[in-house]
């Protein structure tokens, strides 16, 4: 046994696994949740020599280049988020025509619509394509526009890509169109930790007119699959300013991916829509994080009503301390989620969360079937809809981004989508758990979701 390390050995190793962790926390200024920071603290000191790559591999949750936060003095009259969303450095609010969509055929309509409108450039980010009906129509649509002399880019996160299996991008690339793949795995670079994934969904013909929501390039989303059902989600198309900055966002990100620097991208005059929308991105490229800050404040500035709809919750101690907070001073919440979802872990570890919320009044939904709409509405002047999910490695760690919205007529629709949803789900039911579910439950808040 002469392999083992002696005590002074361990102490040794435990010490500057520390020192590490310190150092490179303050060099970076890199800020974690408590949970976090908690957690990689007990496993550097009790197995260093497991913990201690890790650290290397999954510790760095922001980029050193990222966007500074601004210091921005509110405009009498101004919407709290807009003064909030200002010192982020996002654009300011834009008019947009925008139109939602309430389903997975409408969804596929206008995908195909701001395909087959692009003139010179057409953008496309997702986290997977999937090699199914859905997916490989999309990439025929791409595949032609490309031959007729349209300048196509397709960004897709290396995760999503051997998660779908998608199928063969060769002939896209021998017919022109520029392919990235996000943060591959393999990549001997270590520009970005391995665990940063690019988890946006856009699609952007021109840089004017931006197809977004929760919707990948997969069957699922839009029609089902296997006599299964499609998935319940939410997607959007808009038009104007916005779709330039959600371009520019774009732009960013094939940056990071692929040697091409890209194209200017052009300032479009705003739409004739009324209601304002902003472009909002969120993720290790961002000095705050950003749809975080945004849902913390919405909790402190609900006055009535708060709804929300996720297919994962898996909150930190702040959010989930914010929305009880605003449960108990009487704002109503709705939150929404899937009985069941794709994913069994976060299922199993949203329970804690869950059981506190109700206990503060919450109103919690279960529907029965996956949904996977991400769209939360504060009392009757806010709204976003987009990529990112309530849960810790969305709002903390992946690259996402959601459009907020404004105007009334969005507002009323969403909370519509929403309150309608709600009444098809079953509410939670709090029921007592034992020791071990309750550690289990711990362990996997405090390790798995903060890689």
């Amino acid at each position: 046994m002469s392999w083992l390390p002696t005590i002074s050995q361990h102490l040794m190793v435990t010490a500057v696994a520390l020192l590490v962790y310190v150092l490179t926390t303050r060099a970076w200024g890199v800020r974690r949740p408590p949970t976090a920071a908690i957690a990689w603290v007990t496993g550097l000191v009790l197995l260093p020599y497991l913990f201690l790559p890790l650290f290397f591999l999954f510790g760095t949750r922001k980029l050193k280049a990222v966007r500074a936060s601004q210091s921005i003095h509110p405009v009498p009259g101004e919407h709290w988020a807009q003064a909030l969303i200002g010192t982020f450095g996002a654009q300011s609010p834009e008019p947009a025509v925008t139109l939602f969509h309430a389903n997975g055929e409408e969804s596929r309509v206008a995908l195909y619509a701001v395909i087959d409108a692009a003139v010179a450039t057409l953008d496309v980010c997702t986290f997977l394509v999937s090699n199914d009906n859905l997916g490989r129509s999309v990439l025929d649509r791409l595949l032609q526009r490309a031959r007729e002399g349209v300048r196509v880019r397709l960004m897709v996160d290396a995760i999503g890509l051997w998660l779908a299996s998608p199928p063969a991008l060769a002939e896209l690339r021998r017919a022109g169109v520029q392919i990235a793949v996000f943060n591959p795995i393999a990549s001997l670079s270590r520009k970005i930790p391995r665990n940063l994934r690019n988890h946006r969904k856009m699609v952007v013909a021109d840089d004017r007119w931006l197809w977004s929501g929760g919707r990948n390039l997969a069957a699922e989303y839009f029609e089902g699959t296997g006599g299964i059902l499609p998935w319940i989600d939410l997607s959007f198309d808009l038009r104007g300013a916005t779709a330039a900055a959600a371009a520019l966002q774009f732009q960013l990100d094939w940056q990071t991916a692929h040697r091409d620097p890209g194209h200017a991208i052009a300032a479009h005059p705003s739409a004739a829509g009324n209601g304002r929308t902003q472009f909002v991105p969120s993720g290790p490229d961002q000095a705050e994080d950003t749809v975080h800050s945004l849902m913390l404040s919405a909790c402190f500035q609900a006055k009535e009503r708060l709804l929300a709809v996720t297919p994962y919750f898996v909150p930190d101690e702040a959010l989930l301390t914010a929305m009880r907070l605003a449960a108990l001073r009487g704002v109503e919440i709705t939150l929404v989620l899937p009985s069941k979802s794709n994913h069994r872990l976060a299922d199993f570890v949203r329970g804690r969360a869950l059981r506190a919320l109700a206990q503060a009044g919450v109103q919690i939904r279960l529907v029965p079937r996956m949904v996977h709409a991400k769209a939360v509405v504060v009392d009757d002047s806010l709204a976003w809809c987009g990529s990112v999910n309530l849960d810790s490695r969305s709002l903390l760690l992946n690259y996402e981004s959601v459009v907020v919205f404004y105007g009334q007529a969005e507002i009323r629709w969403l909370a519509g989508w929403v309150g309608a949803l709600a009444e098809t789900g079953k509410p939670f039911v709090r029921h007592p758990i034992g020791l071990a579910r309750d550690l289990a439950e711990g362990l996997l808040l405090a390790v798995a979701f903060q890689m």
